[in-house]
């Protein structure tokens, strides 16, 4: 595997995994008071972007990595924008064992 492929695969496997630890302490804490959601409407927004960007020049790598990091961050921005009773359910759905 060349140098480009190496670093161009842990930029991606950096990225994607960036975001499951905020996803899951929302998930466990039911918390979201200290989320901007400015910074992740803007985050989403340019996930979107990269993501029609690569299926535009049809690049996987591209495509695969930016649509997880959409997925995320769409998920963080959701519950931070959900009511908390939305919220809760939400993520009793996703980790019913937490007693909020």
């Amino acid at each position: 595997m060349d140098t480009v492929t190496i670093i161009g695969t842990f930029a991606a496997l950096a990225s994607t995994t960036s975001f499951a630890p905020q996803a899951w302490k929302i998930i466990k804490s039911r918390k979201t008071e200290a989320i901007s959601a400015i910074t992740y409407g803007l985050t989403v927004f340019g996930f979107l972007l990269w993501t029609i960007y690569g299926v535009l020049l049809m690049q996987w790598p591209l495509i695969v990595t930016n649509s997880i990091c959409l997925v995320l961050s769409a998920f963080i921005l959701t519950m931070k924008l959900l009511p908390r009773r939305k919220k809760e359910k939400v993520a009793d759905l996703l980790d019913p064992d937490v007693k909020a």
